[in-house]
């Protein structure tokens, strides 16, 4: 029967995810798909026709890092105001 109550919930996923890291032997070529798939996302947002792409790769990697900067700063935020939330405090914006 799954966990109903947050709390449950959250002690089985850290459960899973030790249960995970604990079998897999090499952490970077086990997340590298996942790394590889947002960096095409973002390939994709700033050069949709692949124009860019062959006409100047470096250029195209500087923006995809930039936007990929952009995306782990969002993410930076958005956890820093879930914790203030929890811990019950004002606005984290």
């Amino acid at each position: 029967m799954p966990a109903r109550d947050p709390e449950s919930r959250s002690i089985v996923a850290q459960i899973a995810a030790a249960e995970r890291w604990g079998r897999t032997p090499d952490r970077t070529a086990a997340t590298e798909p996942a790394r590889a798939g947002l960096r095409a996302k973002f390939a994709r947002e700033i050069d949709p026709n692949g124009h860019l792409a062959a006409t100047n790769p470096a250029e195209l990697e500087r923006r995809v890092d930039y936007l990929q900067r952009a995306h782990m700063l969002r993410m930076t935020r958005a956890a820093k105001a879930a914790r203030v939330a929890r811990a019950g405090g004002g606005d984290a914006a």
